[in-house]
């Protein structure tokens, strides 16, 4: 465990906070994600240097070898932070069925082009079970998506009512 946790360099705190949340006690592990989380949300306003060696780290977290609860932690922290540049490690992780279902959702909060690119690319290739958590995600970013359908507007039971205004 680090001794010290120096908040002047924001790689090497995100690094130590990664090696708290890998303890196997549960208290340590949750007092590195609270710092984790602390940091991502409480940095000093204004300050656009300290907030890219942040995402910088945390993409280190993400493209490196940690467990899954880091790299969901991670990812998460990036969809408050993150732009452009964190879609393509975030994307990777679409294949990993541990973390694909997060991965979906932090693509679909990133902003930009590039994460509806991503999320488009998934949708082609992802599996079948995994495709309706994409195009749901592609629904909320607001790009029409017709298959697969949307489960919302599957009729759980036969009614008599006819829908309205759609074919």
């Amino acid at each position: 465990m680090p001794e010290k946790i120096s908040t002047s360099d924001p790689a090497a705190a995100v690094a130590a906070m990664a090696e708290l949340m890998r303890s196997s006690d549960a208290e340590t592990a949750r007092a590195g994600k609270r710092q984790l989380w602390e940091m991502v949300r409480h940095g000093r306003p204004g300050n656009d240097e300290q907030q890219k060696a942040v995402v910088t780290a945390l993409l280190s977290l993400i493209a490196g070898d940690q467990p899954a609860s880091v790299k969901r932690e991670a990812m998460w922290a990036v969809s408050e932070l993150g732009g452009d540049e964190c879609v393509a490690p975030v994307a990777a992780l679409l294949t990993d069925e541990v973390l694909r279902q997060d991965a979906c959702m932090v693509l679909e909060r990133l902003p930009g082009d590039k994460a509806i690119e991503a999320l488009q690319a998934a949708l082609k290739t992802a599996p079948d079970g995994f495709r309706f958590q994409v195009a749901h995600s592609l629904r909320v970013r607001g790009i029409p998506v017709d298959d697969p359908p949307c489960q919302k507007l599957k009729p759980v039971r036969q009614t008599q009512v006819k829908p309205v205004g759609r074919a």
